[in-house]
């Protein structure tokens, strides 16, 4: 073996030591709340990665979608085609909000998806629930932000894993997530006149 494959051996034995010692720590289990935001692409995208892993995994969940309407996307058709036994899946939105122009009806919506949601949550045979783009429906009020804090913190059953995406997540649920991860855009090709295409954004 040569000098710097012996010096990268050791500092490798070096860094696993230390990386064990710290995963010996980490014994815990509990139901996560989870929140994809930020302005950059991909947040649906990784919820929906951790939907593929319980299906994968057998384990039941369920998906509530609260803005998106009826148009075709590869995970709905790949879920509702294949999967149905396993993940429900729940499209309450009837499109994003500057095409239905109709706040009411949009808080209505809202209002459905949110009761589902708290239903498909109490139902502890559901090991995660994701509610994709709830943060845009408490961005603009269509549910109390307080309301889901409370049900989260009360009610949620303790292995219950809850995802959320959208952007701009509030505070109060940022507060008491598990896990935040915020999406940062540094490039996108609809600023270079590029429109949403088959199996990258849908």
């Amino acid at each position: 073996m040569s000098a710097d494959s012996e010096r990268h051996a050791m500092k490798m034995a070096k860094k696993k030591a230390a990386r064990d010692k710290i995963m010996a720590t980490k014994t815990d289990e509990k139901g996560l709340i989870v929140i994809h935001t930020g302005k950059g692409k991909g947040k649906s995208s990784a919820a929906f990665g951790m939907i593929f892993r319980h299906i994968a995994h057998d384990m039941q969940c369920a998906v509530v979608q609260f803005i998106k309407g009826g148009m075709s996307t590869g995970e709905r058709d790949l879920i509702l085609g294949k999967f149905s036994d396993i993940c429900s899946f729940h499209t309450m939105g009837e499109g994003f909000t500057w095409e239905t122009q109709d706040r009411d009806r949009d808080t209505e919506m809202a209002q459905a998806a949110w009761e589902k949601a708290k239903e498909l949550i109490r139902d502890e045979s559901n090991k995660m629930v994701l509610l994709d783009e709830i943060n845009i429906a408490l961005r603009y009020d269509y549910i109390d932000v307080n309301d889901v804090v409370t049900f989260l913190v009360e009610e949620k059953p303790p292995m219950t894993h809850v995802v959320m995406t959208g952007r701009n997540a509030k505070d109060d649920l940022i507060e008491i997530a598990d896990l935040v991860t915020e999406m940062e855009l540094v490039k996108h090709p609809f600023r270079s006149g590029v429109k949403a295409q088959i199996g990258v954004e849908f």
